[in-house]
């Protein structure tokens, strides 16, 4: 096997040095070698120290997936400064809060999205520059062709080069600062993972502002996969460029894993070149796992972690996907990653709690963020003697398998008794028609709050209330089941596929002096 990059900065000139003329990015009909997507990033970042920009400066990435987003990351490991990477999905008072939290010098805007920024514009006192990619206003090429290759060293891996905010599910979102060190910890991982090599053919569908967008691209850059980027999530185009490009490896959310299987003739495709598929960022209901794994021929590996743990840090991989006789593994999380340690920790002590018991997951590796930009109290509160607070409750069994029952905010107390809706979420998840359910707690006189289950039906079908309360109470105990069923035809969800319990919520505690 060929030598793997140094660090993270190194990743393109290293594979440059190898196979200069080989394909190392694609985006539709666009692509580049490494020889020229090593350029590129070399003139992307004289081009930012040409605009002002100095270590510690952030640039901002505003656009949908695209390769100058890679470039500009991977020209931050050169000049010190960090890529902060906005959601395109976002309403423009989000994206003005980003880009001023960012304090930044200089945003790169997709075109798509001008008259966003122009419309904010007035709003944005520290952008002095603004320079749009692509369309017939494309000002970035020749932004790249202005100044000369940068030549110098890479500056210090412990200093942040990318800067992704988390989806702000409650509250404003925050920027994580990812250092070199941190993501180079990560794409190690990948080897014990997926096997991901100089052979493989990757494909980005995740948005480059996530951290399964961006982590997965820089990760098997750097171990010399050629790339192909997904701008738009179509499932019939996706299907044929995956098999005209002959990807190899993906990482994709479980909505999507929905959206392939309805693409007529999914199975009798050839997925001869496709080997290993990752998902996560959510959970995968257990009837669709099961339909996928009989659809598509390939290892299966659950992954589960976090923008501020630079991306994964467990993994749940083919033999426990194929485990008849443990199948109950399928619920959780995997084991941790080469170099992850955790721990479910008791919520007051903060000390680690023994097999079995609920606490939160906490997590330490090199992998973790030094904290959130411009936030030294919220980084603080992250952070305590190097140990990470997901904000998730969950176990950790005697096998050493991590299982997460909810994030601490969703979880319902209802009369004293501590209701975790991820376990109500799997018993209703598994009825035929039901395509989508979230758990909820609502106000209740006596109780305080009780459970409440919002589901979606299937395409075609019909869902009884009456009979997911039957199923719940055949499988729950008593204080588990939901007290109501209300039928939507759409749950509301972030840019991730999340579902936004936040909003789910927010009718149902109007003039409460709290909510959950």
């Amino acid at each position: 096997m060929t030598e793997l990059p140094r660090n993270i900065a190194d990743t393109v000139e290293h594979w440059r040095a190898v196979k200069p003329d080989a394909e190392a990015i694609r985006v539709g009909s666009r692509s580049w070698t490494w020889t020229e997507f090593g350029e590129r990033i070399r003139r992307n970042a004289a081009a930012q120290l040409a605009s002002g920009l100095r270590p510690g400066d952030r640039i901002v990435s505003y656009d949908k997936n695209h390769p100058f987003c890679l470039e500009t990351s991977f020209a931050c490991t050169l000049t010190g400064t960090a890529n902060a990477v906005v959601n395109f999905r976002l309403a423009p008072p989000e994206v003005a809060y980003i880009i001023n939290d960012a304090k930044a010098d200089v945003v790169l805007v997709g075109h798509e999205f001008l008259p966003i920024l122009e419309q904010i514009r007035a709003d944005l006192p520290t952008v002095r520059q603004v320079i749009v990619v692509g369309g017939e206003r494309d000002e970035y090429e020749a932004w790249l062709a202005a100044s000369e290759p940068f030549s110098a060293e890479p500056v210090a891996e412990d200093e942040p080069f990318l800067q992704l905010y988390t989806s702000g599910t409650t509250g404003f979102p925050k920027g994580a600062m990812i250092t070199q060190h941190n993501m180079h910890a990560h794409a190690l991982t990948l080897e014990d993972m997926v096997g991901v090599d100089e052979s493989s053919v990757s494909m980005v569908a995740m948005p480059l502002f996530h951290v399964g967008g961006s982590s997965w691209a820089l990760s098997t850059l750097f171990h010399g996969a050629r790339q192909l980027i997904v701008r738009d999530v179509n499932p019939p185009v996706l299907v044929e460029e995956m098999i005209e490009q002959r990807v190899s490896h993906t990482f994709i959310v479980p909505a999507i894993f929905g959206f392939l299987l309805q693409v007529p003739g999914i199975a009798e495709r050839d997925w001869s070149n496709l080997e290993s598929v990752l998902y996560g960022a959510s959970p995968m209901p257990l009837p669709l796992l099961r339909k996928s794994i009989a659809t598509f021929p390939v290892k299966f590996f659950q992954v589960y972690g976090m923008t501020e743990a630079s991306g994964a840090v467990t993994m749940l991989g083919p033999d426990e996907h194929n485990d008849k006789a443990n199948e109950h593994r399928l619920l959780s999380a995997g084991l941790p990653l080469r170099g992850v340690e955790m721990i479910a920790a008791d919520p007051v002590t903060g000390d680690a709690l023994a097999a079995g018991e609920v606490g939160e997951i906490m997590v330490r590796s090199e992998q973790v963020m030094p904290g959130y930009w411009g936030k030294p109290q919220e980084s603080a509160n992250a952070i305590v003697d190097g140990w990470l607070h997901s904000g998730d409750l969950g176990h950790i069994d005697a096998d050493g398998y991590i299982y997460i029952s909810d994030r601490v905010k969703d979880m319902i107390i209802s009369g004293g008794e501590n209701i975790y809706p991820a376990e109500i979420e799997r018993v209703l998840g598994e009825h035929p028609n039901v395509a989508d359910v979230a758990v909820i707690g609502v106000p209740d006189e006596k109780w305080g709050e009780v459970g409440k289950a919002i589901v979606t039906p299937v395409p075609g079908s019909t869902i009884d209330p009456d009979e997911l309360i039957a199923l719940a109470k055949q499988n729950l105990a008593s204080f588990k089941v939901p007290k109501s069923v209300e039928v939507i035809a759409e749950m509301p969800r972030n840019a991730t596929g999340k579902i936004l319990k936040k909003d789910l919520r927010a009718p149902y505690w109007v003039d409460r002096s709290r909510s959950v």
